[in-house]
């Protein structure tokens, strides 16, 4: 991906694009694959980086959603268990399976869940994990050895997916560019242009350059997550809000909180919400918390009372109890909830997906989550024909290897993510392959390579992004900064006024990520 060559195409072109999508998150970059692959003339713009927001700030699981099924939302975990099978065939390199104990401390607890988690198993077919199995007490304990021993009786293990979110939308970008979709990261949509009262472009601005250009387009898609509601009244002023954003807190502890390699599943805490405690690179991540917000922000903070939270449930079910001096990292994402009804809280609010279409043409998809991105893009793209009356083809991302597709991952090495580019990236040179941290793995050519091949523009986009330092540990992170831009320097070809200027904003924004 190259951003000067696609700024170029961008302002070159005379025609109409068939399909212009903004927002460069999970569901419109599988837009861009889905639009793309069809044979659509396809372009994609980002106000900020790919995955900047929500999509890089899940619990980087691929799941159908037990509590859900608690929930009686039987539909969304069908599709969701579906999906999730679809997602690990298509990215075998970046999901894979993960084991999930869930212990118990009442008699009746374990076959309750047990129950459920086998008509989870059926409903997943033959696109399921492995199947659910009931624990005993020894069982749970060799499995996840430091569970809270007092009053357990047993436990449940079932099998779940787990990925890396930000790695899988850059590789999704990719794979759009591979299929002939064109992406531009740091372009923001300022204005959307009509004629007769139906959209016919939009003006977008390049925050890099601060230059502005029109771009035309035959139907225009709102993927823009929790920032729908802006999109929609840039179309309609006076439409009402269709998003309730919903904050969900992670912290980051050292792995030695699960001394395994299976996942926790926490299944009453204190607002009756579930959580987890899940091994990813090294580190556990501990989560999720569920709070309304009523004003989306593109870098939302952990409120006081969500680090309190997660810290006091999870020491209920932990042996060795963490405390905030043990958090590595914390981030907050938002969930684009589809508002719908008068729920007061929103973990009751569905997570179903909803695809809109305004009087003047505007599609906007809400809602959903991550593991539903492939069905959210294809319901999305076959209402985008319609209105952009584009000739009728059929989707194919159902069988669409991801970029770097490889069955043959080593999910010990760290290069894993990139699958079949990783050998092209240990080439880059010889003397580029030596970690810079102990704590955290990134190497020189990983840098060159994010900012060569992966759009990369500034420093949190490859600390936090391309390599997840930022969202692993902060400190360390914040300490290795300095020989990152050193190489990034180098590779874009700036000036020490650019340097310090990305150092000095990386270091404001690590303020967010640790306490």
């Amino acid at each position: 991906m190259n951003r000067n060559k696609n700024l170029k195409k961008i302002i070159s072109r005379k025609k109409a694009w068939d399909v212009v999508i903004i927002g460069g998150g999970a569901s419109g970059l599988g837009a861009a694959i889905d639009a793309a692959s069809r044979g659509y003339k396809t372009l994609l713009i980002e106000q900020h980086d790919f995955a900047k927001g929500t999509s890089s700030r899940s619990t980087k699981l691929v799941h159908g959603g037990v509590r859900y099924l608690q929930n009686g939302d039987i539909s969304l975990v069908i599709e969701a268990l579906k999906e999730r099978g679809v997602m690990r065939n298509n990215a075998p390199h970046l999901v894979r399976d993960l084991s999930f104990v869930i212990p118990s401390y009442d008699w009746w607890n374990s076959p309750f869940y047990g129950l459920g988690l086998k008509i989870y198993d059926l409903m997943a077919g033959k696109l399921g994990l492995g199947p659910s199995t009931l624990l005993n007490k020894e069982e749970t304990v060799a499995l996840i050895p430091n569970v809270n021993q007092k009053g357990l009786r047993g436990g449940v293990i079932y099998h779940d997916g787990q990925f890396d979110d930000a790695r899988m939308a850059i590789s999704m970008a990719q794979t759009a560019e591979n299929h002939g979709a064109t992406l531009l990261n740091y372009c923001g949509a300022t204005k959307l242009i009509k004629s007769n009262g139906i959209l016919s472009g939009v003006i977008v601005t390049d925050t890099l350059a601060n230059q502005s250009f029109t771009v035309m387009a035959k139907v225009i898609i709102n993927a823009t997550g929790v920032f729908s509601d802006k999109i929609i009244q840039m179309d309609q002023p006076e439409a009402q809000n269709k998003i309730r954003p919903s904050q969900g807190v992670h912290l980051v502890l050292d792995k030695k909180f699960l001394k395994g390699p299976h996942a926790i599943m926490i299944p009453h805490t204190t607002d009756g919400r579930v959580l987890f405690a899940v091994p990813w690179n090294d580190y556990v991540v501990v989560g999720t918390t569920d709070t309304p917000i009523k004003e989306p922000a593109l870098e939302p903070i952990a409120l006081e009372q969500e680090i309190d939270f997660i810290l006091a449930n999870a020491s209920i079910y932990m042996t060795q109890k963490p405390t905030r001096k043990d958090i590595k990292s914390v981030f907050a994402g938002l969930r684009p909830l589809a508002a719908g009804g008068d729920e007061n809280e929103t973990k009751e609010v569905s997570r179903h997906h909803k695809v809109t279409v305004s009087t003047s043409g505007l599609v906007s998809i809400l809602g959903g989550k991550w593991t539903t991105y492939r069905k959210m893009a294809e319901d999305t793209i076959n209402t985008a024909i319609a209105v952009g009356g584009l000739p009728e083809r059929k989707c194919i991302t159902e069988q669409l290897p991801i970029h770097g597709f490889d069955f043959n991952v080593d999910w010990n090495n760290p290069l894993h993510v990139y699958g079949t580019d990783a050998e092209k990236i240990i080439a880059l040179d010889p003397a580029g392959n030596e970690s810079l941290s102990k704590l955290i793995y990134i190497t020189p050519n990983q840098i060159r390579w994010a900012v060569q091949e992966e759009m990369a523009q500034t420093l949190e986009d490859v600390l936090a992004r391309r390599i997840r330092g930022l969202f692993l540990n902060s400190e360390e992170t914040l300490r290795i900064a300095d020989q990152v831009i050193g190489i990034m320097t180098k590779e874009l070809k700036k000036d020490t006024d650019w340097k310090q200027s990305q150092l000095n904003q990386f270091e404001t924004l690590c303020k967010n990520y640790k306490l």
